[in-house]
């Protein structure tokens, strides 16, 4: 286990003081104002528990022009991927996620032995894997030298560096441009978006797709997933959003997916505004649903903020009565979503005894800013808790399937999200 302490490093971009990243007009209106949070990927040691913790506003402000969601940029992108505790593996449901992307898209895009892939944050190799076996060519691109080693370790060849318009000349240069380009949530942190989308248009062969999965902001204000805004997503977006960032960089999305994970994502297909691929009806049908919902409509972004207020009083106010009760709580789950979540509603340790992840890069560890300690999973049938709440709640279904045996001994689920929900296992069909 090897976190480092660090000194943070402060964006001296024109973002960190107030303009919008993708357009460059000043932000002047909040949608949601979190208070302050420390990093949410900042767990700690216990020798550092006592030790100065650094805190960031998480102010979500929304620009009146081009409606990108967005924090300022307080902490580099160095700061927080250089040394990453989040592994994607470690999720089941995500990999198989990633594996039916594979299939799908190889078989539509007709990829072969002669084709590239390249995935731009590739973290552990959890997608690209999945290519290997059927002889395409894959490149990883991932900032993060510890993660990346566990997929060049797996025989994914992988570049550890941030990637931008620099790095995609220097892979025109050599000869290297992509069948397929894919980003999995990988668009929300990135600081310079005019920088990463304009390197995949160069990284692009003629007929080339890129492919971009990230959660739609329709859904984070629809259905209240506040959790998901934290230091290390700089960016939230819409459609109408995305549709215009594609313009600006000489793009268009030829097709766009509706996706489950991360609680509602979408998945766009980008290719050269030159490409003869057709757009598909789906681009046009979801636009349409978009304005009709009032994207374009400032009064949507600033009706958001008592919401979640809303929610936070209700979550405390049932935390506060089991507490009451003598019941035991701990969490399940230490996700960047959950860290938001404690940090904004000053859930610590008078109210969950401990959480528990499947990552064993973080046992030992304290969640930033709340101090919670982090155990193995096994550590609930060990504490037999009364309630567990669910921290990553975009994988409710795949953890009260691992662990509904907890209604052996009465215990139940708790989902904060979108409203506090208690879920009894014993009630579930078998």
């Amino acid at each position: 286990m090897n976190i480092e302490t660090r000194r943070f490093t402060i964006d001296g971009s024109s973002n960190a003081q107030g303009s919008c990243r993708l357009c460059g007009m000043p932000l002047r209106r909040s949608m949601v104002d979190l208070g302050m949070s420390p990093l949410c990927e900042s767990f700690r040691r216990p020798e550092e528990r006592d030790t100065m913790e650094a805190h960031f506003p998480l102010h979500a402000l929304v620009c009146e022009t081009c409606l990108l969601v967005q924090l300022k940029a307080y902490v580099t992108p160095e700061h927080i991927f250089h040394e990453y505790a989040y592994f994607s593996s470690y999720s089941t449901s995500w990999v198989a996620h990633a594996k039916a992307y594979c299939h799908a898209i190889a078989a539509r895009l007709g990829l072969g032995a002669n084709s590239l892939v390249v995935e731009l944050a590739s973290n552990d190799g959890y997608l690209l894997q999945h290519f290997l076996p059927m002889g395409i060519p894959v490149l990883g691109v991932e900032p993060a030298a510890n993660v990346a080693a566990v997929a060049q370790a797996k025989g994914i060849p992988t570049l550890v560096e941030f990637f931008g318009v620099a790095m995609a000349k220097r892979m025109l240069e050599e000869g290297r441009q992509a069948d397929l380009v894919a980003g999995n949530n990988v668009l929300a942190q990135v600081p310079d978006l005019n920088d990463f989308v304009g390197g995949i248009r160069i990284l692009l062969k003629p007929e080339g797709v890129c492919t971009l999965e990230f959660p739609h902001l329709e859904r984070l204000i629809e259905e209240n997933q506040f959790d998901t805004i934290y230091h290390e997503h700089f960016s939230y977006f819409s459609f109408h959003t995305i549709l215009r960032m594609a313009e600006q960089h000489r793009l268009k999305v030829v097709d766009v997916e509706e996706l489950r994970t991360h609680g509602g994502s979408l998945r766009v297909h980008l290719a050269r505004i030159e490409s003869t691929r057709p757009v598909a009806p789906a681009v046009a049908a979801l636009r349409a649903r978009e304005e009709a919902g009032g994207v374009r409509d400032i009064a949507t972004y600033e009706a958001f903020a008592e919401k979640v207020r809303r929610t936070k009083r209700r979550l405390l106010s049932f935390l506060i009565a089991a507490k009451e009760d003598g019941r035991r709580i701990c969490g399940y789950g230490a996700p960047g979503k959950g860290n938001t979540l404690l940090n904004y509603c000053g859930i610590g340790t008078d109210f969950l005894d401990f959480t528990v992840d499947r990552n064993p890069y973080k046992h030992g560890l304290f969640t930033p800013g709340m101090h919670i300690p982090i155990l193995p999973v096994e550590a609930i049938d060990e504490a037999r808790p009364d309630y567990v709440l669910i921290l990553p709640w975009n994988l409710r279904d795949e953890i009260v399937a691992q662990m509904r045996h907890i209604g052996d001994w009465g215990g139940k689920f708790v989902v904060p999200i979108p409203e506090t929900t208690i879920i009894d296992p014993k009630e579930m069909p078998a």
